[in-house]
């Protein structure tokens, strides 16, 4: 698979709707992750991300503006032990409790399918990464309607074992602008990923749509110690 511009995926298409990037910083010393919502509606653009332990949630930035919080306030992002998972939804807790249940990340997400919210069916796109003595490896997932016909729900698992410095996989829920929204099609998109996170956190936020861009987290953990930096950036303020 030929490498993409990271900058030039994200700027391709108006409304690329939540995203997720994992992959490991150039210099091999970090596991790399973020996150992006955007939103087309007043109810999806009325959010903000605040951190919450060692993850994130989403939360209404003017509650007064709140009507309809059951497919927008979710903790995108939840540490179990040295793993951290990543989602667009409130798979989130189902991943995290079954994981906990000896699970594996496949099992928890047979549970779930794609968002019941018609025409769209907004795919599920869902990361984890695991971080232990100094070895990396991470796997993604969607979930998503058959050409959206809600009956049937395809479910594709993408494993990456010691993924190489430089590289990393963005997967998003839609394929541009539409509507309906047409669910994104094929792998994840082969991205590269820099050693900085504060420029790595611009370049992301630089390229998202200025209208329906809404919030940005990034996380870079050292692989070695497990200790890890983040970055939230908020439309909102």
């Amino acid at each position: 698979m030929k490498m993409t511009s990271l900058a030039e995926e994200l700027g391709s298409t108006t409304y690329p709707g939540r995203g997720i990037v994992i992959g490991k910083s150039k210099n091999g010393k970090y596991a790399v992750t973020a996150y992006f919502i955007m939103g087309r509606s007043e109810n999806s653009r009325n959010r903000v991300f605040v951190e919450d332990g060692e993850g994130i949630r989403t939360q209404a930035f003017d509650p007064a503006k709140l009507s309809d919080p059951s497919l927008i306030i979710y903790a995108p992002v939840r540490v179990l032990g040295n793993k951290t998972i990543v989602t667009n939804g409130d798979q989130t807790d189902t991943i995290y409790e079954l994981m906990d249940k000896q699970q594996t990340f496949e099992q928890a997400l047979r549970t779930r399918e794609f968002e019941p919210d018609a025409p769209n069916y907004t795919p599920r796109i869902s990361g984890i990464m695991h971080v232990e003595d100094g070895k990396y490896n991470y796997a993604m997932s969607i979930l998503k309607s058959n050409n959206g016909n809600p009956d049937a729900c395809n479910r594709y698992t993408f494993a990456y074992e010691n993924p190489v410095a430089g590289e990393g996989h963005f997967i998003h829920t839609y394929m541009n602008d539409g509507n309906p929204l047409p669910s994104f099609e094929g792998e994840p998109v082969l991205v590269d990923i820099g050693d900085d996170i504060d420029a790595f956190t611009e370049l992301v936020w630089n390229n998202l749509n200025a209208d329906n861009k809404v919030s940005l987290f990034v996380r870079y953990i050292d692989i070695e110690t497990g200790k890890y930096e983040s970055r939230i950036v908020n439309k909102n303020k």
